[in-house]
Formats: C-alpha cells, sequence, structure tokens
C-alpha cells in the first residue's frame, strides 16, 4: 500500500482582512445574541420568559377569582426568577468569557480566501470554512457559526478590531463568498 501525503492547505490568493483586538464582554454577548437567534436553545431562550411570566398571571388570576389557597411563593419566585435570568444569560456568559479571554491577551486575525487564523499570547489556531459553514452579523460582531442545529462552535470577529471601517466591508465580501448568512 502507497503512503500518501498529508495534504497541504495552501493558502489562497486574493483579500486579507487583518483584526486585533481585546475581546469585551459586549462582545461577547453580541455573539452569544446572534448565535441563539439560529440554535435550537435560542427557542427556549425566547419562549422560557413569555410561558413562565403567563403561568405567575394565570396563578395569580386563579387565585384572585377562585379566593381559594393563595398561590405558593416559592413557585412564584422561582417562575419570576427565571422569566428575569433566561434573557440575561448572553450578557452573563459574555462577561465569564471575557474575564477567562483576558488571560489570552491580544488576539490577532487573519481572514483570508482558505479561511480565519486566530493567534493569542497563549495559541493559535486555524478554522476553515467547512467548519463553520455560515454567518450572522450584529451592530458589534461578525459570528462564524458551525452548522449543527445547536451552533455549537462559533468564532467572533469583533468590529472594533478592524483598522478601518471600510475594512468590515472587505471582511463581509469575504465571509459572503464562502459561508451562508443565516
Amino acid at each position: 500500500m502507497e503512503k500518501q501525503e498529508p495534504e497541504v492547505v495552501e493558502e489562497a490568493a486574493g483579500e486579507v482582512v487583518e483584526l486585533t483586538y481585546r475581546p469585551t464582554a459586549e462582545d461577547f454577548a453580541s455573539a452569544l445574541r446572534a448565535r441563539l437567534r439560529v440554535s435550537r436553545l435560542g427557542w427556549l431562550v425566547r419562549w422560557v420568559p413569555v410561558v413562565m411570566g403567563c403561568s405567575v398571571a394565570v396563578q395569580l388570576g386563579v387565585y384572585l377569582a377562585m379566593g381559594g389557597d393563595r398561590p405558593s411563593v416559592g413557585s412564584l419566585a422561582a417562575m419570576l426568577a427565571a422569566a428575569v435570568m433566561v434573557p440575561l444569560l448572553p450578557w452573563l456568559t459574555g462577561r465569564r468569557l471575557a474575564r477567562y479571554t483576558e488571560r489570552q491577551g491580544v488576539f490577532r486575525v487573519t481572514v483570508t480566501e482558505a479561511g480565519v487564523s486566530v493567534a493569542t499570547d497563549t495559541a493559535t489556531t486555524t478554522i476553515t470554512w467547512r467548519a463553520q459553514p455560515r454567518y450572522r452579523e450584529t451592530e458589534r460582531v461578525f459570528v462564524l457559526i458551525s452548522g449543527d442545529k445547536n451552533a455549537t462552535g462559533f468564532t467572533m470577529l469583533p468590529k472594533h478590531g478592524l483598522p478601518d471601517r471600510a475594512d468590515a466591508d472587505r471582511l463581509r465580501a469575504i465571509l459572503d463568498r464562502h459561508l451562508t448568512r443565516c
């Protein structure tokens, strides 16, 4: 059997966009909200507060209409807490991720026709277009998202990391060539 050489991925000629940034909690919160818009978990995050709020209203309505046993204060408090906390999850998670990435130092990202390379003070990684085949854009970030239903993997590219406003258009053009906007 003939020995096969490993496939070498050569960088394709074309546009290159570079970003340099330190991720912020707001960047992560924006990316996580964008990710929730395309994941199964996002449905739950959008509807839990509505369901919990309606449940509290129904329990209170029944209590007032029937004049019977008062509803359990504990269950009402738990439902209200869930209704308030669930929408805060992206913000809370964003804060934790920002604290974690502080140790990574400055992020230096290069986006080419071949994919995305991310280098920090502690690690380097390359992400192919196939690994994260779709993206969303928010006011703050571009978010590359994996193709699975849970949108498990994502890569955040904050716009404040771009050296020039025109680079956002160049980055968007590269992403549109290789990824599906969702």
